[in-house]
């Protein structure tokens, strides 16, 4: 699983990173958590606000920062599919 943060460094970026590593740490996930900067490839995934996130290719969320119990919420439900 890879899983991307999309923001360029903003407060809210910098926690959501926070917050991804946190949840896929408890969840004991095999996974990549890559932070994407570059403002041409976040605009490529097609959001409008930041930060972003990207699982697997697909964005999951954007403009605002979630929890980690909602973020753990997200990669259970995609793990399941």
């Amino acid at each position: 699983m890879v899983i991307k943060v999309l923001g360029t460094g903003c407060a809210k970026c910098n926690k959501l990173e926070s917050n991804v590593k946190q949840a896929v740490e408890e969840l004991q996930l095999n996974a990549e958590v890559v932070k994407e900067q570059d403002i041409m490839k976040i605009m490529g995934y097609g959001i409008n606000r930041t930060p972003g996130l990207v699982v697997d290719g697909r964005v999951v969320m954007n403009g605002r920062v979630p929890g980690v119990n909602q973020i753990k919420e997200l990669l259970t439900q995609k793990t399941d599919l």
